[in-house]
């Protein structure tokens, strides 16, 4: 035989279970009609200039230049690593100057010169700073080094054009080339082998005979 108290707990469960599935029902509905009313990506022409080579691209606006180059021109050699540009494993240089290709899209690098490590040396013809890699093995499992390179010959110049790093003395001085500003001007390229010693020995080697 049902209680007071008992017919009185029956009907807070109903009114309990009547309120979630009215929830249900409408956060059902919300979502349908966020989904009926999400436009779709907003596509346009991008014309990159990528190895000394015009490309013509139709991309969704939210492209970074890191998927335009891999996914869509089939540009391998620029690695993906965190996509947070904190690796360098995305490192190409624009313009002679380097950049994270997963911070920037597609879209805003129009026009101007992008060089990927295909640009700068095939296994043919290598670049003198690729043949330096190799000589003081600058590499182990070699994701990163593609970063590595296009950030060193950046950085060489970097410092050849007069722009001062953090452990540049004399902010006003045409800063000089040694081990602590490499160290400094790499660092936002992690080698996760270990094999930073290596390289700046491949870099050191290639910029002395740069100056030779």
């Amino acid at each position: 035989m049902s209680t007071p108290h008992d017919v009185n707990h029956q009907q807070d469960r109903d009114r309990e279970n009547a309120a979630t599935a009215n929830s249900a029902s409408v956060a059902t509905t919300l979502s349908l009609h966020a989904l009926a009313t999400t436009p779709p990506p907003a596509m346009m022409p991008v014309r990159l200039k990528v190895n000394g080579k015009e490309r013509s691209l139709h991309l969704d606006t939210r492209t970074t230049l890191l998927d335009a180059l891999r996914e869509h021109l089939h540009l391998t050699g620029t690695k993906k690593g965190c996509d947070h540009g904190q690796c360098g494993a995305c490192t190409v240089i624009v313009d002679g100057r380097r950049i994270n290709a997963c911070l920037t899209l597609a879209v805003m690098q129009q026009n101007v010169e992008v060089t990927t490590i295909e640009g700068l040396g095939t296994p043919d013809n290598l670049h003198p700073l690729q043949a330096a890699f190799i000589k003081h093995d600058g590499y182990q499992c070699g994701y990163c080094t593609p970063g590595q390179i296009c950030s060193s010959v950046a950085v060489l110049k970097e410092i050849a054009d007069g722009i001062p790093s953090h452990v540049s003395l004399d902010l006003l001085a045409q800063p000089t080339r040694h081990a602590d500003e490499i160290r400094e001007r790499m660092s936002g390229n992690i080698c996760r082998c270990g094999a930073y010693a290596n390289i700046l020995a491949a870099i050191d080697e290639y910029a002395e005979g740069q100056t030779s």
